[in-house]
C-alpha cells in the first residue's frame, strides 16, 4: 500500500488524505489494481462508465474514432494521472472515447460512485473526496478548453507553435508525451505536413528539437508569421 501512496500521493484527489489513512479510503472505494499490456483496450467506445482510473505505471491513451476508423488521441496520461471521471460525473450511459495502454501499464480502477456517495461507516474522508473530486473535473475542463483553442487555428503551423507554447511552461527545454504519428492525431493534421513545418520551424531558428525533446530558441507565436 506504501508503494502505491508513493506513486500516486501528488494526484490532487487524495489532497489532505495522509499515508496513514490511505489504505482505510482505499478500501472504502473498493478500489482494485489491474495490469495492461502496451494496446490493451481498459475501456472501449460505446462502454458503460462506471469507474475512475488512475495511472500507477506506464501510461494511457484517450482515443477518438470516427465511422471511417480513423482514431484522433485526445490526450495521453501518465502516472498519477486520472482518465474517465467526467464520463462517470456526467453519467452518461457509453463512453465516447476508447482508452488504451500506450505501454504496459498499472492502472487503480476505483468505483466512481463510492467518491461521490458517503458510505454507510460515515467516513470523515469523503467530504475532502467529493470537494477533490470537483476541483478535479474543472481543470480538466479547462484542460479541454485549451485543445479547443489550438484545433481552432487555421494552419498546422499555428497549432504547432501554439500546442508547443502550452507544452513548454516556463521552461526553454521540455519534452512533449507524443511521437510524430500521436503528435499529428492529437493535432489532427498529416503527418508529413506537420514534419515540413517542424522543419521549417527549425530552419527559421525558432525551435530545437530531438524525437520528442522540444527547445524554443526565441519566442514564438502562431501568428507571427506567414501561414502556410
Amino acid at each position: 500500500m506504501k508503494k502505491i501512496y508513493e506513486k500516486i500521493k501528488n494526484n490532487p484527489l487524495w489532497s489532505g488524505i495522509g499515508q496513514n489513512d490511505f489504505e482505510h479510503v482505499l478500501n472504502c472505494l473498493s478500489a482494485k489494481v489491474h495490469v495492461y499490456k502496451k494496446e490493451d483496450v481498459i475501456l472501449f467506445s460505446g462502454s458503460a462508465v462506471n469507474f475512475v482510473g488512475l495511472v500507477l505505471e506506464g501510461s494511457v491513451q484517450v482515443i477518438k474514432e470516427d465511422i471511417d476508423g480513423n482514431t484522433t488521441i485526445l490526450t495521453e496520461l501518465g502516472v498519477s494521472e486520472f482518465f474517465g471521471e467526467t464520463f462517470a460525473c456526467a453519467e452518461i450511459t457509453q463512453s465516447p472515447v476508447t482508452i488504451v495502454a500506450a505501454e504496459n501499464a498499472e492502472i487503480l480502477l476505483i468505483d466512481y460512485k463510492k467518491i461521490i456517495t458517503s458510505c454507510s461507516s460515515a467516513c470523515v474522508f469523503h467530504a475532502k473526496l467529493i470537494e477533490n473530486m470537483l476541483k478535479i473535473i474543472a481543470r480538466k475542463n479547462l484542460m479541454l478548453t485549451q485543445k479547443l483553442d489550438i484545433l481552432s487555428k487555421r494552419t498546422t503551423r499555428e497549432k504547432l507553435l501554439t500546442f508547443l507554447e502550452t507544452q513548454k511552461g516556463t521552461a526553454k527545454k521540455f519534452t512533449i508525451p507524443y511521437n510524430r504519428e500521436q503528435l499529428a492525431q492529437y493535432l489532427c493534421v498529416e503527418r508529413s505536413a506537420m514534419s515540413n513545418e517542424l522543419g521549417k520551424l527549425r530552419n527559421e531558428g525558432l525551435i530545437r528539437f530531438r524525437k520528442n525533446e522540444f527547445e524554443i530558441l526565441r519566442p514564438v507565436s502562431s501568428n507571427s508569421h506567414t501561414p502556410r
